[in-house]
């Protein structure tokens, strides 16, 4: 039997809260002690739109399934009124190998997983008090990573800088503000965020990096979650080289996407220089934050082990509830 589900079924039962954050948080431990087995990512370049298709999946030993994800950012949607992300989650039994579930979500899961990736690193990661925090970008993602920050480290402001046109900063500020019940402050500029903020959460598609070190102060927290492509980044090198703390989700991958492929392309790095991956963090194996003076990084780019955490949870809820249509 196969269950599918659309994106309003989806939206209906599953939604940002500490259960979907403790669920990547329990992916991002299986990691760690061996027990996920997660492919290179395959991805697709739409260079002419500045779009991409990539394809993600893990199998964790002891869960009898697994999913396979096909995401699309295709980031001049904007001009054509649509969102920039889309795509959908296939549910596979690791059993027989047989689908189980469809899950046309257009890539809400995928935006939940995202922000919850982000709690987790700032509930190991962050200062313990951060009155204000700030963010880069104006799209679902600076959304989605606000409103998971604030279940794991509560605040009253929210400073975002964004190159989006004025309508959506302005649209940004007003849905943060409703939603959250926070100030949110259109900044001038990426210096002021990260100059007035406890906890930064980059979240745009830059190709060259936008935050510079000598904007770093004592205490600060900075989520990376914008470079998955050997193209993109957000960081200038520096900024990894000067913290006292650096953290990823996936070493390897990290590497070769995100912006520890950027300090080790410019020798602001090297393989050897120490990085703490969140599920050897989670596992305490690694320390995490452990002065609140430490200025701390974290690189996501974005694991298999969420997107099957989520799927099969979201799977799971949708069978027991009967929601969805169901073919054999």
């Amino acid at each position: 039997m196969i269950r599918i589900l659309n994106e309003k079924e989806i939206k209906s039962i599953v939604s940002l809260d500490l259960s979907v954050i403790a669920a990547i948080e329990t992916g991002f431990s299986e990691l760690d002690r061996g027990n996920a087995l997660v492919p290179p990512i395959m991805m697709i370049p739409v260079p002419e739109k500045k779009g991409e298709v990539d394809i993600k999946s893990a199998y964790i030993k002891g869960y009898d399934q697994l999913a396979i994800k096909v995401a699309s950012g295709f980031f001049e949607n904007s001009r054509l009124g649509l969102p920039s992300q889309s795509g959908l989650m296939l549910v596979v039994s690791a059993e027989t190998g047989f689908l189980q579930g469809v899950l046309l979500d257009n890539g809400y899961l995928t935006q939940v997983r995202t922000g919850a990736a982000g709690a987790v690193a700032a509930k190991f990661l962050a200062p313990q008090t951060a009155d204000s925090v700030g963010v880069i970008g104006s799209g679902m993602q600076a959304r989605f990573q606000m409103a998971a920050l604030m279940l794991v480290r509560p605040f009253s402001t929210i400073r975002m800088f964004s190159l989006d046109p004025d309508d959506a900063r302005d649209r940004y500020v007003r849905d943060m503000q409703r939603q959250l019940n926070v100030r949110v402050i259109n900044a001038p500029s990426i210096e002021a965020v990260v100059k007035e903020s406890a906890i930064v959460v980059t979240t745009t598609p830059a190709r060259q990096g936008f935050i510079k070190a000598a904007w770093l102060h004592p205490g600060l927290h900075i989520t990376a979650m914008g470079s998955d492509t050997e193209e993109k980044q957000e960081l200038e090198a520096d900024v990894l080289a000067r913290a006292d703390l650096v953290a990823c989700d996936l070493k390897t991958q990290s590497m070769r996407l995100g912006e520890l492929r950027s300090a080790l392309a410019q020798n602001r790095m090297t393989a050897d220089s120490p990085v703490a991956e969140l599920g050897a963090i989670i596992n305490g194996r690694t320390p995490g934050r452990s002065d609140g003076r430490q200025i701390t990084v974290c690189d996501l780019t974005g694991v298999g082990v969420q997107d099957t955490m989520i799927a099969i949870n979201t799977l799971k809820i949708a069978t027991e509830r009967n929601i969805g249509l169901t073919v054999s």
